[in-house]
Parts: C-alpha cells; sequence; structure tokens
C-alpha cells in the first residue's frame, strides 16, 4: 500500500487556520463529501465520535484523526495542513499543523491498520515534515505525500 493508493489529489488543502478542533472536522467532513461523494455529517458523526475515545494528535504537529464509515469500499484518506498550528490535545502537547485523516470501511480490519501504520510511519520522517511544512500549494502537497511511497508499511 502507498499513500498515493489512498488519498486523492482533490484531498489535499491547506488553510490559514481554524478556530476549533471541531471545525477542522468539519473542513474534513467538507472535503470528504468534495473529494469522494461521502455525507458530511456522517463523516463528522465518525470523526467526532473517535476523537472521544482519546486524541489522535500523536505529536511532532502531526494528528492521525481516523474513523469507520458506512457507504465506503476502500480506505480514504484527507490531508490538511493549517498556517497556524491548532491545539489538538496531542501526546506531546504541541499543537497540530499536519493533519492527516483516514476513512475507512465499517467492515475492514488489515487495510485500515496498514494504511494507519504507512501514515504515521511516514509522517514520523522529519523530512517529509519539513517539505509539507514549506508547501501550502495543495497540488504539491499531494505530490510530497505521494513520493513519500517509498517508506513501506510493515
Amino acid at each position: 500500500m502507498q499513500i498515493g493508493e489512498i488519498l486523492k489529489p482533490e484531498a489535499v488543502r491547506s488553510f490559514g487556520q481554524v478556530s476549533s478542533k471541531k471545525r477542522l472536522f468539519q473542513e474534513l467532513a467538507d472535503l470528504a463529501h468534495v473529494a469522494y461523494g461521502l455525507s458530511a455529517s456522517d463523516v463528522l458523526d465518525a470523526l467526532q465520535e473517535r476523537e472521544s475515545l482519546g486524541p489522535t494528535g500523536v505529536g511532532q504537529g502531526v494528528a492521525l484523526p481516523h474513523a469507520r464509515l458506512h457507504g465506503l469500499d476502500r480506505v480514504a484518506g484527507l490531508f490538511v495542513r493549517l498556517e497556524k498550528p491548532l491545539d489538538f490535545d496531542a501526546v506531546d502537547r504541541q499543537p497540530v499543523d499536519l493533519i492527516f485523516a483516514l476513512l475507512a470501511p465499517n467492515n475492514t480490519g488489515v487495510d485500515h491498520l496498514k494504511a494507519l501504520a504507512l501514515v504515521s510511519r511516514s509522517l514520523r520522517d522529519s523530512d517529509l515534515r519539513q517539505k509539507l511544512r514549506a508547501n501550502d500549494d495543495p497540488t504539491a502537497l499531494h505530490a510530497v505525500l505521494a513520493a513519500a511511497q517509498g517508506i513501506k508499511a510493515a
């Protein structure tokens, strides 16, 4: 599995800032609707429900919100870069500016875990994070993420 397989170019955005985690999830839900035709309200509910179980901020300015959804036939990714980092209750207590959300079918198991491992491992790479922070063009951001495909999941 490679990032380019789960992340469409139209599922990548850059925002100056968002006011809250809830607003970020709304932006992600709207992006999922545009890029994948999913119900924005279903995506929003699923992301908020998962986040209520524990924050998905993994440190180094990165958050990996994820959720399972009905009506999805494969794992789908969404990526947002924020100009102004957002408090996200991350494990290292640092605000986040790189958000890669994963949406998976309700009945998937291994593919969802492989995708989460791939994205997590990729975004641990400081060079990749630096390249993402140096770009605000969605096309360039997608290209940087797709080029990270050399970092393999277990």
